[in-house]
């Protein structure tokens, strides 16, 4: 197991890495709203979506609701995506922290988390788009991101593992604890201190990144929690088994569809 995670991993990074380095902002776009299908398909099936055309249905959805929103153009849209995007999260920290486990799937609760799949998934794709078209600096900050977060996920398991005591939500994911929270806080914001300090001679603008990574990181576990949320609610482990060794595409990017909004609201509210 640990080897077939290794060996997807190798193969993943080059390619996520050197895409976001030289491909241009369109085509990452294209990438990303296939990326944000095939989640889409997974969180069907958690729904759940009972019909295979509702489940391939629902996340075409999501790549037409990007194409009109990308032939907008995007610009005009992102404020209002990034507000929505921030009521949202705030709104899915409040639904965690109060999560009961319930099989129930009614046809109410199908259409609320079919709602809310949207509400995960397009503004996440709108500010990746626009992190990664920022003239000259977008495809570093973009990779900047999914670094933090990565290096974050890492601090959390690792700190977990070694002094894990307080249980951060055990109805949600009893592996999670406040220790590992605060491993990802060290690990992340030490590491936007470390790039801050090398990218710019600014005080202020070192301290505003690393104020708006903290925070990208604690809503990146909001985003981890919903997930592990419908995952429990349907009685899985993984999303799907698409990655070896993996799990799903949802299994790899639900901390990022948190952190990428709030990460792109916060260098525009801090003007970085």
């Amino acid at each position: 197991m640990l080897k077939t995670r290794l060996i997807s991993a190798a193969i993943m990074i080059p390619l996520v890495v050197g895409g976001i380095l030289f491909l241009p902002t369109d085509a990452v776009a294209l990438i990303l709203a296939l990326i944000m299908g095939i989640g889409l398909w997974e969180w069907a099936r958690m729904v759940p979506l009972q019909s295979v055309p509702a489940q391939l249905l629902y996340p075409a959805i999501i790549v037409l609701l990007c194409w009109l929103a990308w032939m907008t153009p995007l610009e005009a849209l992102i404020d209002s995506l990034l507000v929505a995007a921030l009521l949202w999260w705030l709104g899915a920290l409040y639904w965690v922290s109060r999560a009961k486990i319930s099989t129930q799937s009614s046809a109410r609760v199908r259409l609320m988390k079919s709602v809310v799949g949207l509400l995960v998934m397009l503004p996440a794709w709108a500010a990746l788009v626009m992190l990664h078209g920022r003239e000259q600096d977008g495809p570093l900050f973009t990779l900047f991101l999914l670094v933090l977060i990565w290096l974050a996920d890492s601090g959390a398991y690792f700190a977990g593992r070694r002094w894990g005591r307080t249980k951060l939500a055990p109805v949600v994911s009893p592996g999670k604890t406040w220790q590992g929270v605060y491993g990802a806080v060290v690990t992340s914001g030490l590491f936007a201190l470390l790039v801050g300090l090398l990218y710019s001679q600014s005080l202020r603008w070192t301290a505003g990144l690393v104020l708006v990574s903290l925070l990208t990181v604690l809503f990146s576990i909001v985003g981890d929690l919903l997930e592990s949320l419908m995952k429990r609610q349907h009685g899985i482990k993984d999303s799907s088994h698409i990655i070896p060794g993996h799990g799903g595409v949802l299994d790899r990017i639900d901390s990022l569809t948190a952190a990428a909004p709030v990460f792109l609201l916060g260098l525009y509210w801090l003007e970085l």
